[in-house]
């Protein structure tokens, strides 16, 4: 039977941030003991990378800041993809000035 990997609340983990979680059987760990909400916004953080090098640095990011105790990503404005709340002022902010950017 295969492992199950706990996913977040509204994003699944790629292969590449699965992978690189199950390297290292403590970050592993940590990641399990996140809520889903948690999980979800490293997901999403990770996920919104535009360019591959981009991901790949989050995702080894997402590993540190796990090590480091950290329960969300660094300066992440959230998960705009929830549909339980309403967006933040600040996920607002972000959402109005990235249509302004790319009309």
């Amino acid at each position: 039977m295969a492992d199950i990997f706990p996913h977040g609340t509204v994003h699944q983990a790629g292969d590449d941030l699965q992978a690189a979680i199950r390297s290292d059987p403590e970050i592993l760990a940590l990641w399990e003991r996140l809520t889903p909400l948690g999980r979800n916004e490293f997901i999403c953080w990770v996920d919104d990378a535009k360019q591959s090098m981009t991901r790949a640095r989050r995702i080894e990011r997402t590993c540190e800041e796990l090590a480091e105790g950290k329960k969300r990503p660094c300066c992440w404005v959230g998960c705009i993809h929830r549909t339980d709340k309403p967006p933040s002022r600040w996920q607002q902010a972000v959402l109005i000035d990235k249509e302004k950017k790319h009309p």
